[in-house]
């Protein structure tokens, strides 16, 4: 039996389109004879990894992984990073704080739910549902407002909500012109730093394989969306990958660790994950 690498990514559009290459067979990883997806959304894929599954590679939110920094390399390549844009709270009509309101946030371990509260403070009622479900949510009233992410970030105007907070604006007054982390992708330790290279190389060319076959690739990731505008599911990959996916260069290096720095001494990350934190 070949040796098996198994790898979780989120069925997302943008991460669907960066790992085309290597899910159409285009693209092989080094070392390892076969691939096998394990494709949940990230939110799930954030607590497989917590709870401890053996997944050896995966995507994730760059707040879970902090938790798990002792077992896992954080990738350079496939990072979600916005300059410019980032997650947004919404609601129905405009707020003059979120304090005391019931917000709908998709998930306890995902990078914006960790902004939010380093944003405006723990003094919101968050409600923890998938992101999917959040605009709907908010223009039924079962929620004060909601915290999106994904395509939802880009088309909420269609709904008839307005934006309460642009979790950019905050980030960028805070750090100045450093790109916005949010997603990464983490490799196993025990399988060595050599394996998470050649896995960063295959993740990589799998990048640049779906830009070159962008037709196909698109067409692979609008199966997954919740959107079904292409101009605009395009548009929303183009915003997450981009340069930072195929590398975070060391304006990301740096504003990782600056967001792991500020959770950190907020109490909301352990303060090993300083210590642990290895870029690969």
């Amino acid at each position: 039996m070949g040796r098996v690498l198994v790898v979780g990514h989120s069925p997302d559009p943008d991460d669907a389109f960066m790992f085309y290459g290597i899910v159409s067979g285009a693209v092989r990883v080094e070392g390892f004879d076969e691939v096998r997806e394990v494709v949940a959304d990230i939110e799930t894929l954030n607590e497989r990894l917590l709870s401890g599954d053996s997944l050896d590679a995966s995507a994730a939110s760059f707040h879970a992984a902090l938790h798990i920094v002792r077992d896992y390399y954080v990738l350079r390549v496939g990072a979600s990073m916005g300059l410019g844009y980032g997650p947004v709270v919404v609601a129905r009509r405009r707020l003059e704080s979120l304090r005391g309101l019931r917000v709908a946030v998709p998930g306890r371990w995902t990078t914006a739910y960790l902004l939010l509260r380093l944003a405006v403070g723990d003094v919101f009622e968050p409600v923890f549902t998938r992101f999917d479900a959040i605009p709907s949510m908010v223009e039924r009233g079962e929620v004060d407002a909601g915290l999106l992410i994904h395509e939802e970030q880009i088309a909420y105007e269609r709904r008839g909500l307005v934006k309460v907070l642009d979790l950019w604006e905050w980030w960028e007054g805070r750090v100045g012109r450093l790109p916005l982390p949010l997603g990464v992708d983490v490799f196993a330790k025990r399988l060595g730093r050599v394996a998470a290279e050649a896995f960063a190389r295959a993740l990589r060319e799998s990048i640049l394989y779906a830009r070159s076959h962008r037709r196909e690739a698109l067409e692979y990731a609008m199966r997954f969306s919740r959107v079904r505008d292409p101009e605009l599911v395009s548009r929303f990959i183009d915003m997450y990958v981009n340069e930072y996916t195929l590398d975070m260069g060391e304006d990301g290096v740096r504003a990782h660790r600056t967001l792991a720095e500020m959770a950190a001494e907020a109490g909301m990350v352990p303060r090993y994950a300083l210590e642990h934190l290895e870029f690969v």
